[in-house]
């Protein structure tokens, strides 16, 4: 056995050896609330298919609708780093550029839905995360680990599924304002319900913030650096047959926000997201079931007054059926993707305008028998510019009592470059897709409201594109190329305890993301980061503190600029004022600590946030 063979064996049996050895102290353990959700939820992340969460064998996190509300977060990136397994960076404050790593993974190797609705950048590759508006999200679910046998092409590190709200039972509308520090305004509005077979939720925000100076340097321009942004969506249903159910969504964000690339300028980004969905769901009876949907999102970024622009369009066909035969259950999918990308010339560069397809069959296998778990899955994918490409993945699960489980789980995937990565003047035709494989183990324990988990984890993608040398492409400044090899690999330590009338809740990450070739760790990754929190109800009061807490990390590949350490307390409450109206406060880094997540580039430090919410029950 090769010392490398050891070291995998060794970091896969930790958890293993964590639980025999301490027993008695894992309900001491903290973790994230969001993953300790009850265990009879039901999750679509997984297996692309409604499954209860005590029978999966994924890495799944849950943050629900009462999480999001309670959170007072700005934005999307904010509430996801709250998560086991999961970092963020941002050049600067709220509509800025930001960046979620999930165990250390790239940004574009986590595939992101919203509504059923991929959404994707075919420019840097990955969701632009500050284009989504987290005003309309009302749920999120998050699988860590490869994916791309169920996904296909970017789910190399996980996946992560957003959901607007489903109408549900009487009319209930609602309206809410906040104000916070930096000029921060927000205003909503919205209704939901069901009436006979249909079911409705539509919802408007807007949100404004004056900012703060985000880049603090002699060569950046002193002002603050704001946004603005309108949203709305809107979720239909219709039951228009036993077992049978159309559903359509559709979601608009408009997000302008201010940056600095010198002295003088007013720069700005200029986001647009759209997003269509429309699904059909058949149970045809207690055995079979379909679903098929037809969604189109577009993704465009511009810039003033300096002009840049990058439009790009994803449209997505899938035909899945699921078959359930007792302890057994089988699933068919057959899926076509088409991406679109549209930069138009500048003074700089040439118009870029083309497109691909990936055209793919997918099977899975799932069996729950007694203590034992089994998910199987294989897919093909037939891409226009790459030809075909096979992923598997295989994990099992064994429940050893009523309190302990141990599951383990393989797979490979693989990430297609973008259309800009292969066409653009830093483009190279002869660019491969990235690969990656991975393997995992863990075990978690779970006592009345007390639980505790731990996972160990090793991921390793070859053909990792970055920006190298000038080389095949037409700029001579540098050109994208295939000559990375990076390895991801950690431990996840996550539980959850009440302790008298407190919710303790948290996790602690090991991780040691690096470059294959030079050692290096990887740029804006830490290899230590913890997340804490506490919840309690005083008097009518929803009382919640929690702490994030991350080690130092590089800011580049070159390692040469190092991001310090940082540990940042934050606290919020809640209660009814009146029967309908609910008053929501919170402090962020109440310390005042001063950090960076990017370097050059600051935080907001101290800022309080207080919002009020009409709802009547």
């Amino acid at each position: 056995m090769t010392s490398r063979s050891i070291v995998l064996v060794r970091l896969a049996a930790l958890p293993l050896a964590l639980a025999a050895a301490f027993p008695s102290t894992a309900q001491t353990l903290l973790a994230q609330a969001a993953t300790e959700s009850t265990l009879q939820e039901l999750v679509v992340t997984a297996t692309r298919t409604e499954q209860p969460l005590s029978d999966l064998v994924a890495d799944v996190s849950i943050i629900d609708s009462e999480t999001l509300r309670n959170s007072g977060a700005v934005g999307l990136p904010d509430v996801l780093a709250r998560v086991p397994g999961l970092e963020f960076t941002r050049n600067g404050g709220p509509g800025n550029s930001s960046s979620v790593y999930v165990r250390g993974g790239e940004n574009r190797f986590t595939a992101v839905y919203l509504d059923g609705v991929r959404i994707d950048s075919q420019s840097t590759g990955g969701v632009v995360w500050e284009q989504i508006p987290l005003s309309q999200i009302d749920r999120i679910e998050v699988l860590r680990g490869p994916a791309a046998a169920v996904y296909g092409s970017d789910a190399i590190s996980g996946v992560i599924q957003l959901f607007t709200k489903k109408g549900e039972g009487k009319p209930t509308p609602y309206v809410g304002v906040g104000m916070g520090n930096h000029g921060t305004y927000t205003a909503e509005a919205g209704v939901s319900g069901s009436a006979g077979a249909f079911d409705y939720s539509l919802g408007l925000a807007h949100e404004r913030s004056d900012g703060f100076n985000a880049r603090p340097i002699p060569s950046a321009n002193p002002d603050d650096d704001g946004y603005k942004r309108s949203s709305a969506n809107a979720r239909l249903g219709w039951n228009f047959a036993p077992g049978q159910r159309l559903q359509a969504s559709f979601l608009a964000s408009n997000l302008n926000s201010q940056y600095d690339s010198n002295k003088t300028k007013d720069d700005r980004n200029h986001h647009q997201l759209r997003t269509l969905g429309l699904a059909w769901d058949g149970k045809w009876n207690d055995v079979y079931s379909t679903r098929v949907e037809l969604n189109q999102s577009n993704a465009n970024y511009s810039t003033t007054p300096d002009f840049y622009m990058t439009e790009t369009t994803s449209r997505n066909f899938l035909f899945q059926n699921q078959i359930r035969l007792g302890i057994h259950r089988l699933t068919a999918s057959f899926e076509r993707r088409e991406d679109e990308l549209h930069n138009p010339a500048t003074k700089n560069a040439a118009d870029l305008k083309r497109d691909r397809s990936q055209n793919a069959i997918a099977l899975g296998y799932g069996l729950n028998a007694g203590p034992h778990t089994l998910q199987a899955n294989v897919r093909h994918d037939d891409d226009s510019e790459f030809g075909g490409k096979n992923t598997g993945s295989v994990s099992y699960g064994y429940a050893i009592n009523k309190e302990w489980r141990v599951t383990a789980a393989a797979g490979n995937s693989f990430r297609a470059p973008t259309l800009y990565h292969r066409f653009s003047e830093y483009g190279s035709g002869n660019l491969h897709p990235e690969e990656g494989r991975n393997i995992e183990i863990g075990t978690r324990w779970t006592r009345g409201q007390s639980s505790a988990g731990v996972v160990a984890y090793r991921n390793r993608v070859r053909n990792l594109i970055i920006f190298g040398a000038a080389g095949p492409c037409p700029s001579s400044f540098g050109c994208y190329e295939n000559v990375g090899r990076a390895e991801y690999e950690g431990i996840t330590l996550t539980g959850a305890h009440k302790l008298g009338p407190v919710m303790l809740n948290g996790s602690l990450d090991f991780q040691n993301p690096h470059d294959l070739d030079t050692g290096r760790q990887l740029a804006r990754r830490a290899k230590r980061y913890a997340k804490l929190s506490a919840d309690t109800m005083v008097s009518g009061w929803n009382l919640g503190a929690e702490m994030n807490a991350s080690s130092r990390r590089p800011d580049n590949a070159s390692g040469k600029t190092t991001l310090g350490g940082y540990t940042v307390f934050n606290l919020y409450a809640s209660t009814k004022v009146a029967n309908d109206f609910t008053l929501l406060a919170r402090i962020n880094n109440i310390a005042d600590k001063n950090y960076q997540l990017a370097n050059t580039y600051a935080t907001g430090g101290r800022s309080l946030y207080v919002g009020l919410k009409w709802a009547p029950q």
